[in-house]
C-alpha cells in the first residue's frame, strides 16, 4: 500500500523536476487539446447525436453559470476560461481513478530502502497543482478587474486612504484575496487527496467488488468539486464586472 502526501519525483527536464502528478495533468492536457481539435473539424450545421450532446451539456453549462454571474452578457465573456477549468478540473480527478494509476510504476532503492513510485497519480493530490490553478484563477479575476475598471479604479478597492474606514476596508479586501487562493487551494486538495487515500485503503483491505461503490462516489466528487471550482472562478471574474456596473 502506497500513501504519500508528496508527489515523487520521475525525472528532471534542465531544472524542473516532472511529478507523477504533473506528468497526469500533462496527459489530461493533451486528452483536451485533441478532443478540441477533432470536435472543431467534425462540427456540423446539422448536428448529429454526439453533437447534438455536447451543444446541449455546454447550453445547460452556460446556463448555470449564468444564475451564478447575474446575467447572460457577463456569463458568456468569461464562459470560455471557466469551462476551460471545469473541464480541467473534471477530468484530471476523473483521471485519478482510471485503472492503472497510482497502481502502475517502478522500484526505487534509497539507503537500501525499496519505495514504489507510482507513473500516474491524482492531479489535484497534490498541493502545488492546486495552489497553481487557484493562483491561476485568483490572477485571472484581477486581470479582469483591470481591463473592467482601469488599474486605478481597481488597485482602489485594495489601496485608499478616502477615510480610516476605507483604508480599513482596503485591507479585508486584501486580506480576503489570499484566502481565496487558500481556500480554493485546500478545498480541492483536500477532497482530491482523501478520496485516493480512501480507494488505496479499502482496495488494499478488500479489493475487486468493495472498491466499486466508492470509485462511483469518486465520479460524483469529482464531478462536484469541478463545479464547484468553476463557480468560484465565475464569481471572481463576475464580480469586477457588477462593480463596474454599479460605477
Amino acid at each position: 500500500m502506497h500513501i504519500s502526501i508528496t508527489p515523487e519525483v520521475l525525472f528532471h527536464i534542465g531544472s524542473l523536476p516532472v511529478t507523477n502528478t504533473l506528468l497526469t495533468a500533462w496527459l489530461v492536457v493533451i486528452l483536451i487539446t485533441v478532443g478540441a481539435i477533432i470536435f472543431s473539424f467534425t462540427f456540423k450545421r446539422k448536428p448529429g447525436r454526439a453533437q447534438t450532446a455536447i451543444e446541449g451539456i455546454v447550453d445547460n453549462l452556460l446556463g448555470f453559470f449564468e444564475t451564478i454571474a447575474g446575467s447572460r452578457e457577463t456569463a458568456k465573456r468569461f464562459f470560455p476560461i471557466v469551462a476551460t477549468i471545469f473541464i480541467f478540473v473534471l477530468l484530471s480527478n476523473w483521471a485519478g481513478i482510471v485503472p492503472g494509476v497510482g497502481s502502475i510504476g517502478f522500484t526505487e532503492v534509497n539507503d537500501g530502502k525499496e519505495t514504489f513510485v507510482p507513473l500516474f497519480r491524482s492531479v489535484f493530490s497534490d498541493l502545488n497543482m492546486t495552489l497553481a490553478l487557484a493562483l491561476i484563477a485568483v490572477s485571472l479575476s484581477h486581470f479582469f478587474g483591470v481591463v473592467t475598471l482601469g488599474i486605478k479604479g481597481h488597485v482602489g478597492k485594495f489601496i485608499t486612504f478616502k477615510s480610516p474606514i476605507a483604508t480599513f476596508t482596503g485591507i479585508l479586501e486584501i486580506v480576503s484575496e489570499i484566502a481565496k487562493v487558500v481556500s480554493f487551494s485546500f478545498r480541492l486538495f483536500g477532497n482530491i487527496f482523501a478520496g485516493e487515500v480512501l480507494l488505496t485503503i479499502i482496495a488494499f483491505l478488500v479489493p475487486y467488488i468493495a472498491p466499486l461503490p466508492f470509485l462511483g462516489l469518486e465520479l460524483f466528487v469529482g464531478f462536484i468539486q469541478a463545479l464547484i471550482f468553476g463557480t468560484l472562478a465565475m464569481v471572481a471574474f463576475s464580480s469586477f464586472s457588477v462593480s463596474h456596473a454599479e460605477h
